[in-house]
């Protein structure tokens, strides 16, 4: 029998919540559009403190921030599906461990700063050293989440 108590557990050390962050491409950031959510996936770069992302300078998202600044990250890694009895399909599962990560976005405008911002993005993508032009930095938003609340939790994982 299915005992949701032992397949779900809490991730309480922050070496395993980074860990988590640090094996993803992909987050999910969660907006709140008036009084409905608005999810949308970035890619993005995450320095221990703060995650950063970039974007284009207008659309949906930046009218989103302009309002209403709060958002909700969640990243996810380490699937493996497995079965206890392969003859049963409800007895299939998918191992993960995820974490949710709350705070305010804000627009960086200094331009080193969003240089900064940018380089981070790039090493969870890349070992090289990037340049960027100043054309490139002027005509996208580079936007920086510091961390206000993080959890995680590990579902079939011991």
């Amino acid at each position: 029998m299915y005992k949701r108590d032992k397949a779900i557990k809490d991730i309480k050390l922050e070496i395993e919540l980074f860990e988590v962050i640090n094996n993803c491409k992909v987050c999910h950031v969660g907006f709140v559009d008036n009084a409905k959510p608005y999810v949308l996936a970035f890619c993005f770069g995450f320095d221990g403190k703060s995650i950063f992302l970039h974007c284009a300078k207008e659309g949906r998202k930046i009218n989103i921030l302009e309002k209403n600044n709060n958002v909700c990250i969640e990243f996810d890694a380490f699937h493996e599906l497995f079965a206890r009895d392969k003859e049963m399909a409800c007895s299939w599962r998918m191992r993960y461990k995820s974490v949710l990560i709350f705070g305010k976005a804000q627009f960086i405008t200094d331009y080193d700063l969003k240089v900064e911002g940018l380089k981070t993005l790039m090493k969870n993508y890349s070992d090289l050293s990037f340049n960027f032009s100043a054309p490139s930095i002027n005509n996208i938003n580079v936007i920086k989440i510091d961390i206000a609340q993080i959890s995680g939790r590990k579902f079939e994982y011991l």
